[in-house]
């Protein structure tokens, strides 16, 4: 689509930026985008179980694709007619992730063989992740609209870099171009 890695890049970084700006100025709409892209998720996973099902050969695989497309199907339906409760069930497992995470790494940072700063920044990494899931878990209905933020902060911070890294090989590529002409002129 586009001629140009550099080209590609800068196209990513401002879409990034302006749906960062989005989540941040409207961070409800940011957690019912996700919710309804849960639901779009679980519709479009019903329909490949649905096929799935009637592609295997016995009876057994049959039952169990169609149980999952079911369950997709009541998920999907659960998440558009009620997206606070989704929004609180993906809290609460993001919550679950950053604590089992934290944990892991706290861990992680009292194993042998280690530096002494990479096992200080697992600890200490380890420590900022169960905080962020007890918080979480404390507080569900801020930390959507946290996760929110964080979404849009994180969407801000990764399309400036991508800008930055477009701006960079476009400059490159400038600098490859005039020392071709210059060879070419040799």
């Amino acid at each position: 689509m586009f001629k140009s890695t550099s080209t590609s890049l800068i196209v990513i970084g401002v879409l990034a930026i302006i749906a960062g700006i989005i989540a941040i100025a409207w961070p409800g709409v940011t957690i019912l985008a996700l919710v309804i892209l849960f639901a779009v998720y679980a519709f479009m996973d019903a329909g490949l179980q649905s096929a799935r099902a009637f592609s295997g050969g016995g009876a057994g695989p049959v039952i169990g694709h169609l149980l999952l497309a079911l369950v997709d199907v009541v998920a999907g339906v659960v998440a558009l007619a009620w997206p606070g409760p989704t929004a609180y069930v993906l809290v609460i497992v993001v919550a679950a992730w950053a604590l089992v995470g934290g944990f892991a790494e706290f861990f992680a940072g009292f194993q042998a063989g280690e530096a002494a700063g990479t096992r200080a920044l697992f600890i200490l990494s380890g420590l900022v992740s169960v905080a962020f899931g007890v918080l979480l878990f404390a507080r569900p209905g801020a930390g959507a609209v946290t996760l929110a933020l964080l979404f849009g902060l994180y969407a801000l911070i990764y399309g400036s870099s991508q800008i930055t890294a477009g701006i960079q090989l476009r400059q490159l590529g400038g600098h490859a171009e005039s020392r071709a002409e210059l060879h070419d002129v040799a």
